[in-house]
């Protein structure tokens, strides 16, 4: 009660949540309840809380879409912190985008569109929000955040509200300083190219046939589950495995695409977890190569 107490210090009582199902916020539908989730409106709120958690010890986590995330069926003990619908401000300037890291990146491609700027194609169709795909590198197709980000202003560790270049964000295969150093996006700056809006609106559609054809989109999923090996394909790995269609409970490798795990019939956080292990065992046994899972896991399994 103490900690709602100072939340409410800081939000409007229609922005707290209490022992929210984390199920109703992840592309996976899989998610016990949080203690807390929030969804503060301003840059301000979301520093509060912050320093809030850290002051109190209070475990916390951002979540955008939550298309990259699982959470276990015991919930999370702590903050959740949302910025996606609140904190999805997207403004023009040029050939520049600067959008709230809640903006979801299929709402950013649609504006890119509009405005005749190519380069925002590749990320137009994954179901994520720029936060998440600045912090993890987001890509496909041939395309990463790296290619087109300028900027992105984060909030560090210390409290500090501050705006990083592209080189300083240290961007990686999926990987960033924001994680290393526990950062939060806030705001990034995407420098776009002129072109014409035909010609982007028909690769996008291009693009979202090929993610329909070959991605299981009718099933809940945290996306691509396994980091890409080097020098080989995780989908391919599994499938040479022999688990095209493998199941533990509810859930299963898809048989449409071996690299993502689908919950099929009401999959459980645990039986995702025990899934992923058993893949990631029979392909190393197989071939010597250790798939890690690309999806967070975060909460009590």
């Amino acid at each position: 009660m103490e900690i709602l107490k100072e939340l409410s210090l800081i939000l409007d009582e229609k922005n707290i949540y209490i022992n929210e199902m984390m199920s109703k916020h992840t592309t996976f539908r899989i998610g016990g309840p949080a203690d807390f989730f929030v969804t503060p409106e301003k840059v301000e709120e979301v520093c509060n809380i912050v320093k809030l958690c850290k002051e109190q010890s209070i475990p916390y986590y951002i979540v955008g879409n939550g298309s990259n995330l699982l959470v276990g069926d015991k919930g999370y003990r702590g903050v959740m912190i949302s910025l996606y619908k609140n904190m999805d401000e997207i403004r023009n300037e040029g050939n520049h985008i600067y959008a709230q890291a809640g903006a979801l990146l299929s709402k950013i491609g649609a504006q890119a569109c509009a405005l005749g700027l190519t380069g925002f194609e590749f990320a137009a169709g994954i179901p994520g929000t720029l936060g998440g795909a600045v912090m993890m590198n987001a890509g496909a197709y041939g395309g990463e955040m790296k290619h087109i980000l300028e900027s992105a202003t984060v909030l560090t560790e210390e409290g500090e509200v501050k705006t990083l270049s592209v080189e300083d964000l240290q961007l990686g295969y999926r990987t960033s300083i924001i994680g290393k150093k526990n950062y939060v996006v806030l705001e990034a700056a995407i420098r776009l190219e002129k072109g014409e809006e035909s010609q982007i609106r028909a690769y996008m559609n291009e693009l979202k046939e090929k993610r329909v054809t070959k991605q299981p989109l009718a099933f809940p999923s945290a996306g691509s589950t396994f980091k890409r090996p080097e020098g080989y394909f995780a989908g391919q790995l599994i499938d040479e495995a022999g688990l095209r269609g493998f199941r533990v409970g509810g859930a299963q490798v898809s048989e449409k695409h071996c690299g993502f795990v689908i919950s099929n019939k009401d999959a459980t956080a645990s039986e995702v977890v025990e899934l992923i292990k058993q893949v990631s065992d029979r392909v190393e046994e197989m071939t010597g190569i250790r798939l890690e899972p690309e999806v967070k896991m975060i909460g009590e399994f």
